[in-house]
């Protein structure tokens, strides 16, 4: 009698603390998740609604497929912390650079609460890293063999752990915008780090560690006067910037 309550106790501690590690952040909100995507498919103008999953935990996620005809390249944008694959500057990424002669594969990437703190983060940086790599599947089966990954403030600190790790030989690339918290040591391939002038105080006070980083030879920081984090009323010299980078590393 005295085992079962010990049992049962024991049982209790650890529902205890799982309930306050969800609390504390670090796993994915699914149904904020699919909240997310009941409110952004029925509005899609441009692109279609493709549903990946993952390896681990068979979790389905959406993403925003908007394919070019007569092409090998393509570019998976990656949003930043608590958004979705077609919210504003990255709803313009993956439509502009469609319409600039590079499909785009826009995706869900793992997202806390609403109240989470960045520093919440970093637990979900495995899942996002297999998220990437069921885009980077999902383009070579589509026959697009020169890919980039296209990224914007925490979805650049998740594509950099997906990156420096051994990214499929099929991306060729990356268009990182707005990291903070990071540099690109370990990162093989060409890197565009874009930020504004007016951006976050992180982002700016890491920009010239970021710049020392900076490995191969075709790699080149960028700034955008007169715009903050989001490149707000400057959407036009973003896209440019990337697709002048993609179109000089993507050959």
């Amino acid at each position: 009698m005295k085992k079962n309550i010990l049992v049962s106790g024991a049982a209790a501690l650890a529902a205890l603390f799982c309930v306050a590690a969800l609390a504390a952040g670090g796993v994915a909100d699914y149904a904020r998740e699919k909240k997310w995507a009941d409110e952004v498919i029925p509005g899609l103008v441009v692109g279609d609604p493709v549903y990946l999953q993952t390896p681990r935990g068979h979790h389905r996620f959406l993403t925003l497929f908007t394919p070019v005809a007569g092409t090998d390249r393509a570019a998976i944008v990656v949003h930043g912390m608590g958004i979705h694959p077609d919210w504003g500057m990255v709803g313009t990424l993956r439509i502009e650079l469609a319409d600039q002669g590079i499909a785009t594969l826009s995706i869900q990437m793992p997202i806390l609460a609403a109240d989470a703190r960045a520093e919440a983060y970093p637990p979900t940086f495995a899942e996002a890293a297999e998220r990437i790599a069921e885009a980077v599947d999902f383009l070579k089966a589509k026959g697009y063999a020169k890919i980039a990954i296209v990224s914007h403030s925490m979805g650049s600190r998740m594509s950099r752990g997906y990156l420096a790790g051994k990214p499929d030989p099929a991306v060729k690339s990356w268009a990182s915008l707005g990291i903070s918290q990071d540099d690109y040591r370990g990162v093989k391939l060409p890197v565009l780090d874009l930020y504004g002038e007016n951006d976050l105080p992180p982002v700016l006070a890491d920009a010239a560690g970021r710049k020392r980083s900076l490995a191969d030879e075709e790699s080149r920081q960028v700034v955008i006067a007169r715009t903050d984090h989001f490149f707000s009323g400057h959407e036009a010299e973003m896209v440019a910037a990337v697709a002048d980078f993609l179109g000089a590393t993507l050959k």
